[in-house]
């Protein structure tokens, strides 16, 4: 198994700690591209696929940025993460909206962007 290195020298991250308040979150725009573009290549083969990162899982505008660039949709479950999503730039079936015990107004706002909507519930159809 290969190691994987931090992208700064262990006297650079000791530099960004002694002018940044800790913890603080760094990360690797490099490492989150090349992951992506391979994550894409792995599944190129299918025809259509798309992948839609979960916003709930880093909810970071620079982060869905890159994300956005690399080909990536965004999956959202809450009215925040969708306007989050639209503010970085994801547009209609580039965001899909998976939910539960979501109130109707987050529907209709998702549907209202043209969002994939995603239904875990047949309930949610008559809401």
């Amino acid at each position: 198994m290969s190691s994987k290195r931090l992208p700064l020298s262990d006297e650079e991250m000791r530099q960004l700690a002694m002018r940044h308040p800790t913890p603080f979150h760094l990360y690797d725009d490099k490492g989150i591209r090349e992951n992506a573009r391979a994550f894409r290549k792995d599944f190129g083969w299918v025809d259509g696929f798309k992948n839609y990162f979960a916003v709930k899982a880093c909810p970071n505008p620079s982060i869905l940025k890159i994300l956005r660039e690399e080909g990536f949709g965004a999956d959202c479950s809450s009215l925040p993460e969708l306007l989050m999503a639209q503010q970085v730039g994801f547009k209609g079936e580039e965001i899909m909206f998976t939910s539960n015990d979501t109130p109707p107004e987050e529907f209709k706002a998702a549907y209202e962007m043209g969002a994939v909507i995603n239904l875990d519930d047949i309930t949610h159809i008559d809401a």
